[in-house]
């Protein structure tokens, strides 16, 4: 077993295809694919189920996956260690956001920190609170951006909340309650309301809202993107439930605060043993943002 055969495997589960997966790792398709059968061997067991338009990973794939992602970053964080050394910042960082996040602007960051530090690349992955969590705890991710409801705990990462933002209600111009100047929450508990699937951070939000104020809530739709949920109150199908700077950018709806509020924190995560691009750019968002020392 050695390096290689470990990226090999990694870029096959992530892509799902060996044509692509010899692309993004730079080898002809009939090398990957010898590399991941001598691997497949030497371990004595299939890593990858052949499929006729795909490739999935078994059980046992899964489980090198766990392995392999560790030991790449490991490698990768002791060559960015070496190199900083002799007082060079490099190497890959990656980077996780939510979609939702409107305060902080992640790319005029990225555009002054390569300035900075011209021998670093990026990457950048935009997807919910608990992936981008999930991928900084196994070492997919260096750092994120994420949203998460003020009771959430984060485990096994280093973090700092970046800012607070109260939620709002946005309605449509012709819902019955769009007179309001104020809603309260109770107000809400019999409406139709469209949110983010049970179980995300960003459902969280409300969910812990009305639990808190003991009320019940009916969530008719569950969305995995902001359009949407900008969509369904425009046609006058539900209520959403969003951040203020996120309602702010919605077109031809009303946003009515609310009582009690409802509030999401920004936090900024990162691994607990961060390479020297991660130290340096964690260091520019605290610094940016006033909130902190950094690492």
């Amino acid at each position: 077993m050695n390096l290689k055969q470990l990226e090999f495997a990694v870029a096959l589960a992530e892509e799902g295809n060996f044509t692509r997966a010899a692309a993004r790792c730079h080898v002809v398709q009939s090398a990957l694919s010898h590399q991941i059968a001598h691997l497949e061997q030497e371990l004595g067991t299939p890593l990858f189920e052949r499929l006729p338009r795909q490739v999935r990973t078994t059980a046992a794939g899964e489980a090198l996956l766990v392995h392999a992602r560790q030991v790449l970053a490991s490698l990768r964080h002791l060559r960015a260690d070496v190199a900083a050394v002799s007082g060079e910042v490099r190497g890959m960082l990656a980077i996780g956001q939510i979609s939702s996040l409107t305060d902080i602007d992640v790319v005029a960051l990225l555009a002054a920190f390569q300035q900075a530090h011209p021998q670093v690349e990026f990457q950048l992955r935009v997807d919910k609170s608990e992936t981008l969590i999930e991928q900084v705890q196994a070492r997919v991710l260096d750092v994120a951006l994420v949203g998460l409801a003020p009771s959430a705990q984060l485990d096994g990462v280093c973090q700092q909340v970046l800012l607070e933002e109260d939620l709002v209600a946005v309605l449509a111009p012709g819902h019955r309650l769009a007179g309001r100047r104020r809603l309260a929450l109770a107000d809400l508990q019999d409406e139709a309301l469209v949110d983010f699937p049970r179980g995300t951070g960003a459902r969280r939000q409300t969910d812990d809202a009305f639990a808190a104020a003991g009320l019940p809530h009916a969530v008719r739709f569950e969305v995995n993107l902001m359009e949407l949920v900008e969509r369904f109150v425009r046609q006058g199908l539900a209520i959403g439930i969003v951040p203020v700077s996120i309602a702010a950018g919605f077109q031809h709806v009303l946003q009515v605060p609310l009582q009690p509020t409802p509030t999401r924190r920004v936090h900024l995560v990162w691994q607990r043993l961060p390479t020297p691009a991660a130290r340096a750019f964690v260091q520019a968002v605290l610094s940016r943002a006033g909130a902190g020392s950094g690492p």
